[in-house]
C-alpha cells in the first residue's frame, strides 16, 4: 500500500506545482471562464500522460529479465487467441494446469515439468489472459475456459489425457470433463476451490468496479498498485507455509501479472467480478474419472471432506510442509504422489 500512496502523491503534487507555476505568473491577472477550462484540461492531460508513461514505465520494467520465458513455447491458434505451451517428454499424455488468475501460469508447474517427462508427453498450459497467452478484452467465463480445455486436447493432445489443474481451474476441469468424457482420464486437483467459492456470482458492485477497471488509464493504475510487487509478496504470503515465498516465484509471478501491458488487467476484471464461477455440485457427482485431490497439510482442508461427501470414490493426500501451491513447496514429494496415482 505504501506505493499506492507515493504514486497518488506524485500525481497530486505535479498538479500542484502546475497550478502554482501557472499562478506566479500571472499573479495580478483575473482569469476568465475559459482560461480556467484551458488550465483544468491542462493539467488533467498532463496527469494522463504522465500517468500512461508510468504505466509503461512499469510494464516494461516487470518483463525486462524474461523469468517465464527460458522454456520453448509453442502456440495454439485458438479461436478467441493464441494459447502458449510448453512441451516435454514421451508417454502417457499429462494436461498441467495452472491456478486461474492473472499472475499465474506454466510456470506454476516449473519445478515439476521435467521429472513428470520421464513417463509422460507433459502439456503445461498458459491460460488464456494468462502469462505468455493472448489477453483479450473480453468476459471471461468458466464456460469459455471448459471449450478451451476441450479444443486444446482435441486439437493439439488428441488423444485421451490426464489432467492435473490448481485451485481456480479445478472447476475448468470438473466441468470439461463432465461435458466429454471421452477426452480425459484420470484427474488431480490441486487444492481445488471449495463448492460454495466455485458457485459464487457477481454482485451488486460487480459492474461498478467492472466499469472502473476498463477505463484505460485509471484502471490500469489501480491494477499496477494493486500487482506491484509488494503486494504481490503479500497476496502469495497466503498461499505458502510460513508465508515464505521463494523469489523467483515472486519474479515470475510479478512478471505474468505484467505482460502483455494493459491487457494484463482483463482476466482478473473477470475474476474480482465473479464473472468465473459455476455450479460443480452435479457434475462432481456425477463423473466417474478417477479423481485424486492433492492438498497442502497446512492448507484449509475442509474441502476435502466436502467432495468425499458428494463423491465418494474421490481419493485424497496431503502433502507435508506445504499449503496451497504443493507442487511448488515441495516438488519431489508432489510428482512421487501423483505418480502414484496415475500409473
Amino acid at each position: 500500500m505504501i506505493f499506492n500512496y507515493v504514486l497518488f502523491s506524485v500525481y497530486a503534487h505535479m498538479a500542484h506545482l502546475i497550478c502554482i507555476k501557472y499562478m506566479r505568473r500571472n499573479e495580478e491577472y483575473i482569469m476568465n471562464k475559459w482560461q480556467k477550462i484551458g488550465l483544468a484540461v491542462g493539467m488533467g492531460a498532463a496527469v494522463v500522460t504522465t500517468t500512461h508513461l508510468i504505466n509503461s514505465i512499469i510494464f516494461k520494467s516487470s518483463t525486462a529479465n524474461n523469468y517465464t520465458g527460458k522454456r520453448i513455447r509453442s502456440n495454439y491458434q485458438w479461436k478467441f487467441g493464441n494459447i502458449a505451451y510448453v512441451t516435454a517428454g514421451s508417454g502417457s499424455p499429462l494436461l498441467l494446469i495452472h491456478d486461474l488468475n492473472s499472475y499465474s501460469s506454466s510456470y506454476e508447474w516449473e519445478q515439476t515439468i521435467n521429472s513428470f517427462a520421464k513417463n509422460h508427453k507433459v502439456y503445461a498450459i498458459d491460460l488464456l489472459g494468462c502469462g505468455h497467452s493472448d489477453k483479450p478484452n473480453l468476459t471471461y467465463t468458466t464456460f469459455m475456459y471448459t471449450q478451451l480445455i476441450n479444443d486444446f486436447v482435441l486439437n493439439i493432445i488428441r488423444s485421451k489425457t490426464d489432467v492435473v489443474a490448481t485451485a481456480g481451474s479445478t472447476p475448468i476441469v470438473i466441468m470439461a470433463a463432465f461435458n466429454n468424457h471421452a477426452l480425459f482420464n484420470k484427474i488431480i486437483l490441486v487444492s481445488p476451490l471449495s463448492v460454495e467459492d466455485a458457485l459464487k456470482g457477481p454482485d451488486n458492485l460487480s459492474g461498478i468496479r467492472r466499469h472502473i477497471l476498463n477505463v484505460p488509464v485509471i484502471g490500469t493504475t489501480v491494477y499496477n498498485i494493486l500487482f506491484n510487487r509488494p503486494s504481490l509478496r503479500k497476496l502469495l504470503s497466503r498461499t505458502f507455509k510460513d508465508g515464505k515465498v521463494p523469489a523467483d516465484y515472486i519474479n515470475a509471478c510479478h512478471e505474468n501479472a505484467h505482460l502483455g501491458e494493459a491487457a494484463a488487467k482483463y482476466l482478473f476484471i473477470s475474476t474480482e467480478c465473479n464473472f468465473t464461477t459455476v455450479t460443480i455440485s452435479k457434475a462432481l457427482s456425477e463423473l466417474d474419472n478417477c479423481i485424486y485431490m492433492i492438498n497442502g497439510m497446512h492448507n484449509n482442508n475442509d474441502v476435502i471432506d466436502e467432495y468425499i461427501h458428494i463423491n465418494p470414490a474421490i481419493e485424497n493426500v496431503m502433502i507435508q510442509d506445504a499449503k496451497k501451491l504443493p507442487q511448488v513447496e515441495q516438488p519431489s514429494e508432489f510428482v512421487r504422489q501423483a505418480e502414484i496415482f496415475l500409473n
